[in-house]
């Protein structure tokens, strides 16, 4: 008898596990925010013997270290792994006792690190599942290019390899359990989610559908930009992270929040971006807390500078720092909930801007808007507005200067990114316009779309 338990963390688009029989059980990947796995556990009421690492992470913080510490587990890490503290370190065919007829065997699969290590759980000797880490995900592979540049070409050619080596060993019926893929940009392309197994990747997954040179040349093609946060992620993780304080930040009033926004800090108001729009407080950003909050905010955000949150309610500030955790951004300098009224000095009137559609700007025909599209250019490439002036979101803040003069109207693919970008315009004293709008509706308004 066995389980196995997926633990979401949807913000940054992974997965853990917990997974164990009638008494024990190991956590695998687990993210920073322990208490969910330990909470994972006691509704299983099963007690977590093993904590197990396929990899030293390059877009998170793990909660592997502290988990293992609070709860007595044996801490398994790839050997290959440089890391500063005390665990058991793991090589390829080692087989680890988890419950009755349960054991986890560990298969060396190299290629989204050097040392990345894929574990088959398996009962009475029999596969079940394997937990894939970064190296086969749904339909695509963890991208090998996190590491080092010179090794990105080789380790493309190790993905592939191990993602054969998966398929050849394994049962078609074994279920794949990634931990990236699932919109994390660790993954070389975004994939579908959903259930997978080995024989359902044999006929969908081009690692395993595709010669080797091909393979390559196409993943190595197709890399975006890394999010700059990934540069503190892997030493984080080799370090030893330290644990968590999600206790509430200090409380800031409005003469405060004027005071951290005067000395160059951030406030980050994380209101929808409908209401952030509507009214705000001038000079602070806006990150929907509904959004891709730790991924964007830890991507733009100079690393280290303290950052204020604006909340609507004390729900809304934990869920934020609790995702923020996850990415390294520990503790909010300070916090504030409630509306622009109770943030704003007396006599203050909020900022606004405006917000419209593809169908509004194309009405706006002939007059003299500069539209700034702050897709990545892996989007761009599928199509564009004719005129647009291209400037990736994360790339923003340091190329403010280029965008010329006159009203900015700024788009995505979706409205989430637009709001970004439109709240740092606005922080800089542009005139600004929101596209809120699915830019599969930009052709249907009658704009030029064009191909490169």
């Amino acid at each position: 008898m066995f389980f196995v338990d997926t633990i979401e963390v949807a913000g940054l688009g992974n997965r853990s596990y917990l997974a164990g029989g009638e008494r024990t059980a190991v956590a695998v990947d687990p993210p920073r925010d322990v208490d969910r796995v330990i909470a994972a556990a006691a509704r299983r009421g099963v007690r977590i013997s093993h904590v197990v690492e396929t990899h030293v992470h390059n877009d998170y913080v793990t909660g592997g270290l502290e988990l293992a510490r609070l709860t007595g587990a044996d801490y398994l890490v790839p050997a290959g792994a440089r890391v500063s503290f005390a665990r058991i370190p793991v090589r390829d065919g080692d087989v680890t006792a988890l419950d009755t007829g349960l054991s986890l065997r560990a298969l060396a699969t190299p290629g989204h690190t050097p040392h990345h290590t894929s574990y088959v759980l398996e009962e009475n000797g029999t596969a079940i599942a394997v937990f894939t880490g970064g190296s086969l995900l749904i339909g695509t592979v963890g991208r090998p290019d996190l590491v080092e540049p010179r090794l990105t070409e080789g380790l493309a050619r190790a993905q592939h390899a191990s993602a054969r080596r998966l398929a050849a060993e394994l049962p078609d019926e074994t279920a794949v359990l990634p931990t990236h893929g699932f919109g994390s940009f660790c993954s070389s392309t975004q994939s579908a989610g959903g259930d997978t197994t080995i024989g359902k990747e044999k006929v969908s997954n081009e690692a395993l559908t595709r010669d080797v040179d091909v393979f390559v040349a196409d993943l190595l093609a197709g890399l975006d930009d890394v999010p700059a946060y990934y540069t503190h992620m892997g030493p984080a993780n080799a370090a030893g992270p330290a644990p968590v304080d999600l206790t509430p930040p200090a409380v800031a009033d409005a003469e405060e929040i004027a005071a951290r926004l005067a000395v160059g800090e951030w406030v980050v108001d994380l209101r929808n971006r409908v209401a952030f729009a509507q009214g705000h407080v001038a000079g602070s950003f806006n990150f929907e807390a509904e959004g891709q909050l730790a991924t964007y905010l830890a991507w733009l955000i100079p690393w280290g500078k303290p950052v204020t949150l604006l909340a609507e309610s004390p729900e809304q500030l934990a869920a934020a720092q609790r995702e923020l955790v996850r990415v390294g951004i520990d503790r909010p300098a300070a916090a504030a909930t409630g509306g622009p009224a109770d943030w704003l000095r007396e006599g203050e009137a909020p900022a606004a801007f405006a917000r419209a559609t593809f169908a509004d700007l194309a009405a706006r025909s002939g007059e003299a808007v500069v539209l700034v599209d702050v897709r990545r250019a892996s989007e761009r490439s599928d199509g564009y507005v004719e005129g647009s002036v291209h400037i990736p979101i994360h790339a923003l803040p340091r190329r403010l200067g280029e965008i010329p003069e006159g009203e900015v109207w700024v788009h995505c693919a979706g409205g989430m990114r637009a709001a970004i970008a439109a709240s740092l315009l606005d922080a800089a004293g542009r005139d600004v316009v929101a596209v809120d709008d699915s830019f599969d509706e930009a052709g249907k308004a009658g704009l030029t779309v064009r191909t490169p």
